[in-house]
């Protein structure tokens, strides 16, 4: 999984987003419109990221489709201290 963090993370065009995107779910579950919102993006830029993150079984999507909430999956969070590294380096650069 770890690798799965870095590439997702850091190795892809969109990273920052979706590390954005993932800081902001582990504070609270949101729905897109929320996430695009709270992160000052347009809905369509918050859409693609989530959709990887989900591919990548970084997030889980909770409820129904137009309401559905995004939350960390118990994977994600059980290696959140690569997380954590991948956002410290993130920071570095």
């Amino acid at each position: 999984m770890e690798g799965v963090l870095w590439y997702v993370l850091t190795g892809t065009r969109g990273g920052k987003n979706r590390v954005r995107l993932l800081q902001t779910l582990d504070e609270q579950p949101r729905n897109a419109n929320q996430l695009a919102e709270d992160l000052d993006l347009d809905y369509k830029t918050v859409r693609h990221p989530l959709d990887v993150l989900m591919e990548n079984d970084v997030v889980r999507r909770s409820g129904d489709d137009y309401g559905a909430v995004y939350l960390p999956t118990e994977r994600a969070r059980h290696n959140w201290d690569a997380v954590e590294t991948i956002i410290e380096e993130g920071d570095e650069t």
